[in-house]
């Protein structure tokens, strides 16, 4: 495990996504309201909150601001907010990523982390905005299996990743508990390799863990900071996996915390499931 010396350090750092046409990874300094890059300049200015990514159609992107979506032609570019979703200035959007058939999801949370205020919602190619979970505490986690018929969710404080039955025509269905984190730490971000494998970023829990499709743990890479939250593959071949850390919620002296890390685990990632590719 190496910290990414060169790139740039977050209050609290999330969202990792690798965006294949610019051949460089991002993820968002959320509370700031900032998209990060490895690449110049590194630092991209979207709102009060940034609190999610994905490629979008013709080098475009999509991104989840504090109550709702927007659109920008290019990283860097102007942004175009959609109308709010809600109006509740004490919830705001937290965590997405995009289906099999180009749509983006994003969950909320309230600021003060109050149980049930959050919910899931799916932005489709057309605008239009769908809510798809309610109840949600703290929305998280969000990615699928190779073959796209299971979607991963993290609501925190349930302590597990649940899966969903997923199609186009029915969406997200029978829900239930795949994985249930042990402390210490608790599950925010999470990817999915080749093989089927999810990762999760555990907050408070100076890790990420990898696990099997039926729940097992299969290994875990340890961290010198305390708050992990989110993991993706990215790199040219797919093999390189980035870790995004925060500095929130810190009670002792963390050197890094809010830095980028990076590490070859040995397995590779899956595409980025892009906004409307089809």
């Amino acid at each position: 495990m190496e910290r990414v010396a060169d790139a740039p350090v977050a209050e609290h750092g999330e969202g990792p996504v690798w965006l294949p046409g610019l051949e460089t990874l991002a993820w968002v300094d959320m509370l700031a309201g900032d998209v990060l890059t490895l690449r110049s300049p590194d630092r991209w200015h979207v709102g009060d909150v940034a609190a999610a990514l994905r490629p979008a159609g013709g080098g475009g992107v999509v991104l989840a601001v504090e109550r709702g979506f927007a659109l920008a032609d290019r990283v860097g570019g102007p942004v175009r907010t959609l109308p709010p979703v809600w109006t509740d200035s004490t919830v705001r959007m937290n965590e997405g990523g995009c289906d099999p058939d180009g749509r983006f999801y994003c969950g909320s949370m309230a600021y003060d982390e109050r149980a049930g205020a959050g919910a899931l919602y799916r932005l489709d190619p057309d605008r239009s905005i769908h809510c798809v979970l309610t109840g949600v505490t703290v929305s998280n986690g969000f990615a699928f299996s190779p073959d796209g018929g299971t979607a991963y969710y993290v609501d925190t404080p349930t302590g597990g990743i649940d899966a969903f039955d997923y199609d186009r025509e029915r969406g997200l269905t029978g829900r239930r508990r795949v994985v249930t984190v042990d402390p210490p730490g608790v599950p925010d971000g999470l990817t999915v390799d080749a093989e089927g494998y999810l990762w999760v970023a555990l907050w408070g829990g100076s890790a990420v863990r990898r696990y099997s499709p039926a729940g097992a743990l299969d290994g875990v890479l340890e961290l010198p900071v305390s708050q992990v939250t989110a993991c993706a593959f990215g790199g040219p071949a797919l093999d390189r996996l980035y870790l995004t850390t925060s500095r929130l919620g810190i009670t002792w002296r963390q050197p890094d915390a809010g830095a980028l890390f990076t590490t070859v685990p040995g397995v590779r990632g899956l595409p980025t499931l892009p906004f409307s590719p089809r």
